[in-house]
Order: structure tokens, then C-alpha cells, then sequence
């Protein structure tokens, strides 16, 4: 009897049991392991392997976070019928999206780094947890420690990305905090002072998004949450030069509302219609030269 109740306790209904807690967090931590496997595709840092792997995984090779929430999938195909006849089956194999495997036992990528802090975070803040673009903010702090010419540097950077990380959350936590959304500090309230910056600074341009109704919502608010981080394509770590100025500046968040200003294509927005500017508005931004040259 004991054994049976044994077996029955990971389905203990009761929210406050271990189970319960352990398959929660599993799903905030599949949402992570998705996440960081798309971190900054552009380039190969993240699917290389770091240089200091956590001595647990290569010492005493304790679980990676990983595994906790992998599947085994059988591989399928479908069966596509031509004709008559089992001779005339043939099979169609699906293939799945791309995205960063983990490597050999004893070793350990940039991502599964990037996935233990966040997944860190998530416990220490479960008022707040993950929320998706987290990965995006934390990606370039990470690189920049990670790729210090300084070995000493470099041997930290997990625990200096987790410091720093969780500072820069402190400032930002209420962009991803839907309850705070439409107060003063919320992303709706700084969408507004956007739209109120465009207007202050160009009134014409103001006007025409406002005749198209190309709503801040539209276009700005990932450039917004963060902190353009996956705005500024060719390669995505140029943001780091953008970051340089931003956290520089005590008020970081009007010089955020300036750049976003700054990067709104003024002579082709106003020569054309609706749908072009949404597109143009919503893709990675191709040339930061002009940021460079105002900042």
C-alpha cells in the first residue's frame, strides 16, 4: 500500500506540494530552453562551448537544466498514398525548426549558461518569473563578459551577468509586469512619452502616423522592453554600443525615447502608405550608422 501511494504522490492536487512546484517551474523552464536555443542566430558564440563549465555537470555530471524538460520523440512520417497497392506508399519526413543542440557529455554551450540564469532568476522572482525577450536583454551582458580578452574576466562572467542582469531587472521589471501596464511607469506610459517625443520633435511625421493609425504598440514595444536589444540587426551585439551611451546616461530612459526618435525612417514613412510602414517599422533595423553619428 505504501508503495502504491509512493507512486500516486507526483499527482498530489494540492498547489503547495513538491510535484506540484517541480512541474510549475518546468514550465517556465521550457519556455527558457526554447528561448535561449534561438539566442542571437546570427552568430555562433552562444552554440560554442564555454571555456569554464559549471564543475557539477563536468565533475559530477548532475543533471543539466536541459534534460529536465527534453522529450523523446519518435521520429514519424507521413504516409502519402499513390495509387493502389502498399508498393505505391511513400513516406514524407517532417522536419523540425532549427535551433542550438546541446553538446557532448562534459561540456557545456554559451546558451545552457545564459539558460541557468535565467532560469535563477525566475525562482528568486516568482512574482515577476520569466517573461520571453528576458533572453534577449541577457544575452549581450553575457557575451560581453564571456568574451573578455582577461581570462580572469572570463572565468566570472556567469556570476558578473547574473549581478548585473538582475540590477538592470530592477529598473526595467515594471515593462513586464502586465498588471502595471497602463500606469505612468508601465510600457503603455512610455509608449505615450514616445509618441509624445515624436510629436514634440516632428510634428509632420506625428501626424501621419497618427492618419494611418500606426499605433506605438504596432512598431515600439519590443524596441521599448528591450531596450532595443533586438532591434539593431547585422550583427545583433551591435547594441552594445548603443548600451555603452544608454546606461551612461542617469536618464537612460529619455535618451531610449531619443534613440527610438532617432530611428524612425522620416522621408520614407512619409512618402508611403500603411502597409509599408508597418513593415519597414516592424523589421530589425539593417543600418545603425545614423545612431552612430548622433550619438
Amino acid at each position: 500500500m505504501n508503495g502504491i501511494l509512493s507512486f500516486l504522490k507526483p499527482l498530489n492536487p494540492n498547489p503547495d506540494s513538491k510535484w506540484q512546484k517541480y512541474f510549475k517551474d518546468n514550465e517556465v523552464l521550457l519556455q527558457i530552453d526554447k528561448d535561449v536555443r534561438r539566442l542571437c542566430p546570427d552568430i555562433s558564440f552562444f552554440q560554442q562551448a564555454t571555456e569554464f563549465p559549471h564543475e557539477k555537470i563536468t565533475v559530477y555530471n548532475h543533471l543539466r537544466l536541459h534534460k529536465r524538460v527534453e522529450f523523446s520523440v519518435l521520429n514519424y512520417a507521413n504516409v502519402t498514398r499513390k495509387g493502389l497497392g502498399m508498393s505505391k506508399l511513400t513516406l514524407t519526413t517532417k522536419k523540425t525548426n532549427e535551433e542550438y543542440l546541446p553538446l557532448p557529455e562534459g561540456q557545456e554551450a554559451h546558451w545552457e549558461v545564459v539558460e541557468r540564469i535565467l532560469f535563477i532568476y525566475a525562482m528568486l522572482n516568482p512574482g515577476q518569473s520569466y517573461v520571453q525577450g528576458m533572453n534577449e536583454i541577457v544575452g549581450p551582458i553575457y557575451y560581453t563578459f564571456a568574451s573578455n580578452p582577461n581570462n580572469e574576466w572570463r572565468e566570472f562572467a556567469e556570476a558578473d551577468t547574473f549581478f548585473c542582469f538582475t540590477n538592470l531587472m530592477s529598473e526595467i521589471r515594471d515593462f513586464f509586469i502586465k498588471t502595471l501596464d497602463d500606469s505612468d511607469y508601465g510600457i503603455v506610459g512610455l509608449m505615450n512619452r514616445l509618441m509624445n517625443a515624436v510629436r514634440e520633435n516632428d510634428f509632420q511625421l506625428w501626424k501621419q502616423l497618427e492618419q494611418q493609425e500606426l499605433k506605438p504598440q504596432f512598431f515600439s514595444f519590443r524596441w521599448l522592453t528591450l531596450l532595443l536589444s533586438s532591434r539593431i540587426s547585422t550583427s545583433r551585439l551591435n547594441v552594445i554600443r548603443v548600451w555603452d551611451s544608454l546606461f551612461a546616461d542617469e536618464k537612460r530612459f529619455t535618451f531610449l525615447l531619443h534613440v527610438c526618435c532617432s530611428i524612425v525612417l522620416r522621408d520614407r514613412i512619409l512618402g508611403s502608405d500603411f502597409s509599408t510602414n508597418m513593415k519597414m517599422l516592424q523589421k530589425n533595423l539593417q543600418n545603425t550608422k545614423s545612431i552612430y553619428e548622433i550619438y
